[in-house]
């Protein structure tokens, strides 16, 4: 039996150990912080020790104004409902961005004849005179 492996300072002096010692005390490391605030075990032990946060009842205004009835939106974690109707298809989009450049070079058209329009009434309106 090796027993410089029982000597807990021999382990800092053989190379191979050193680095399992140094991985193993990192990890020690990273991991109890998070172990100690992760669960509501710890949040519920401290709050009944008097170190959490002191629950406060809610303001007799904020108590009338809340309806009893559950909230319109969406508790966190829960999936959306499926959409009662299905996205367009490729064709279906197809035709629909066909149908809507058509629709802007109509309007485009509309406004070259309104603004040649605009300027042709334009020419026969006499500028305003000069203020006395």
């Amino acid at each position: 039996m090796d027993r410089s492996s029982l000597n807990p300072g021999s382990c800092l002096r053989d190379p191979g150990r050193h680095r399992a010692f140094i991985h193993a005390a990192i990890l020690a490391l990273l991991a109890s912080p998070l172990a100690a605030c992760s669960g509501d075990v710890v949040r519920s032990l401290a709050s009944d020790a008097g170190y959490g946060p002191r629950v406060v009842a809610a303001p007799d205004f904020v108590a009338e104004t809340r309806s009893p009835a559950a909230p319109d939106y969406m508790p966190v974690g829960v999936d959306a409902p499926k959409r009662p109707i299905r996205a367009k298809s490729i064709t279906g989009q197809k035709a629909l961005e066909a149908e809507l450049e058509g629709a802007r070079g109509r309007n485009a058209a509309r406004g070259r004849a309104a603004a040649s329009a605009g300027q042709g009434a334009a020419a026969t309106i006499k500028p305003a005179p000069p203020p006395p």
